[in-house]
Order: structure tokens, then C-alpha cells, then sequence
């Protein structure tokens, strides 16, 4: 694979906002260099958590459009929807060839309407219980805050829950948009994690992540837009797709010293030897 090409390991493809104009994102994502997309299944909860498989199935055969694997899994917002019938909807998705990881599947603290602390745990739990049984990483996400949990600390939660119940699978993950401290990073490589950054690494407050990132060793760094969210600068606030992640490359290049296609070449590498997808990831079509 070229060494300024580059893969998205995080694009909610599915997203209402991709709805009128899904093809042209995925010609600009091409035109820009990107071969690859992880579109992440997790939909509006877990009835709809497929709608990235049928995405990249949909797309498998167009010319000149990024190659398309899929994850599944239920954000921890929508743990409270979750029954046994979920988790075997999520289990039969993480057996389609197409699916290479669970996830995003976490916790998150931010939002009080969120479910409460002990039922995003269980259910993280479960899912990591799914994902094991089937030989799939997993993707963290992990948004801390104060809304609920009565002081609780999602970081020491989720990294908790991953030493005791994930550690011993030996599978690894990804910290997807990571946000955390150096001591989140270094602990979760421990774990075999890689490190994902998306466009907020770019926006001026960020000084102290991108430090963080800065130290970390170039074989643990993804790069992703978690478009249509977090647009890089100069286009925060708007729509974010997955063009736009050469942005967040180049920011993270910048701050190791080393060319952007170098950076591409880097996470490309990463991804492929991580998810098994190299000679996916190389398809010209």
C-alpha cells in the first residue's frame, strides 16, 4: 500500500447526516487518499447496530471507494436497552467476515439522561463476555463527566473493568478519540491497546493530548475522524467525514517529527497488523 494512503478506524458511515450524500463522502475520502473505513455499528442502539455490515456490503464492489469493514456493538448511552435478544444480535454480527471488531462498547459518565453506573457496566461486561467467545478486539469508548455515578471516575472504571475481565483474552482493543491522561495510555498499552486520535487533537485547547500523544510509540497510534463528529480544524463545528482524517495525520506527523505520509504509512501498518486486514486494506480497485 502507498505510503500516503490512509485508513479511518472510526467513521459512523451509517449516520443520518451521510443520508443525502453518502457516495460523494466516500468519492472525496478516495480523492483525499483514504483506502480505508472501520464504519462503526453501533446505529441509533442495538436494532439498528447492523447497519454498518449492510453498508459495507453495499459498497464492497464500487469503483474507487475505500475499502469498508464494519464493527458492531452498543454504545454504553443505550445500555439500558439491552436484553438477551440484543446480545444475540450482537453475537451473530461479530461472526460475518466482514465485522472485525466490537465495539464502540464502554462507558460514559457525561450525560445525567445516560443510564446508571451499574447497568453500563453490566452491560460493557456482557459484551466483552461476546466479543471473547468470538475472537474479536474490541473498540473503548470512554467519555468521563460528573452527571451521574455520584462522583464516579470513568477512566479507573473502564480501565478496571478491562484489566479484571478483558486482560486475560489477550485480544487487545482500540481507545477510540482518546481523551485521557498519560497514565490511561500507558495502561491500556499494557493491555495490547492501540491509541486513536480524531480531529480534536487539532483544536487549540488541546496542548496538553497532544503532548500525551507526542510520547507515545508510533506502533500504537490509529488515527480516525468519528465523523460526522469532532470536525478537524479549520472545519470544526461542521460536518466531519472521512476526507477529512489526513487532517488529523498531519497534525499527528507534525508532532512526531516525521512527514505526513510517514504518519500514513504508520497507522496504516498499525491497522492492517492489528485487525489482520492487510491485504483488504491494499485492494487499488
Amino acid at each position: 500500500m502507498p505510503a500516503n494512503l490512509l485508513i479511518d478506524s472510526h467513521v459512523h458511515l451509517d449516520h443520518s447526516r451521510y443520508t443525502a450524500d453518502r457516495e460523494a463522502v466516500l468519492d472525496r475520502a478516495w480523492a483525499a487518499g483514504v483506502r480505508g473505513l472501520l464504519s462503526i455499528g453501533i446505529g441509533d442502539g442495538p436494532a439498528t447496530m447492523h447497519q454498518a455490515l449492510d453498508l459495507a456490503r453495499a459498497y464492497r464492489d464500487r469503483p474507487h471507494t475505500p475499502k469498508i469493514w464494519a464493527s458492531a456493538g452498543i454504545h454504553p448511552q443505550d445500555a439500558a436497552l439491552v436484553d438477551q435478544a440484543a446480545l444475540d444480535a450482537l453475537d451473530e454480527l461479530l461472526a460475518q467476515p466482514e465485522v472485525i471488531a466490537c465495539g464502540e462498547i464502554g462507558l460514559d459518565y457525561y450525560h445525567e439522561e445516560n443510564p446508571p453506573v451499574e447497568v453500563q457496566q453490566r452491560v460493557f461486561r456482557r459484551q466483552m463476555e461476546v466479543a471473547a467467545a468470538r475472537r474479536q478486539p474490541i473498540l473503548i469508548h470512554c467519555r468521563p463527566g460528573a452527571a451521574i455515578g455520584d462522583g464516579a471516575d470513568a477512566w479507573a472504571d473502564t480501565l478496571a473493568l478491562l484489566e479484571e475481565h478483558w486482560r486475560p483474552t489477550g485480544l487487545g482493543g482500540v481507545l477510540h478519540c482518546f481523551t485521557g491522561e498519560p497514565e490511561h495510555a500507558r495502561r491500556a498499552l499494557d493491555l495490547g491497546f492501540l491509541i486513536s486520535f480524531a480531529g480534536n487533537l487539532t483544536y487549540p485547547s488541546a496542548a496538553p493530548l497532544r503532548e500525551i500523544a507526542r510520547t507515545l510509540p508510533l506502533t500504537s497510534l490509529l488515527v480516525e475522524t468519528d465523523a460526522p463528529f469532532l470536525a478537524p480544524v479549520p472545519d470544526r463545528g461542521k460536518r466531519n467525514e472521512p476526507a477529512f482524517v489526513t487532517r488529523t495525520a498531519a497534525r499527528l506527523a507534525e508532532l512526531h517529527g516525521i512527514e505526513p505520509e510517514g504518519m500514513a504509512a504508520q497507522t496504516t501498518e498499525n491497522f492492517a497488523r492489528f485487525f489482520h486486514t492487510a491485504e483488504g486494506a491494499a485492494d487499488p480497485r
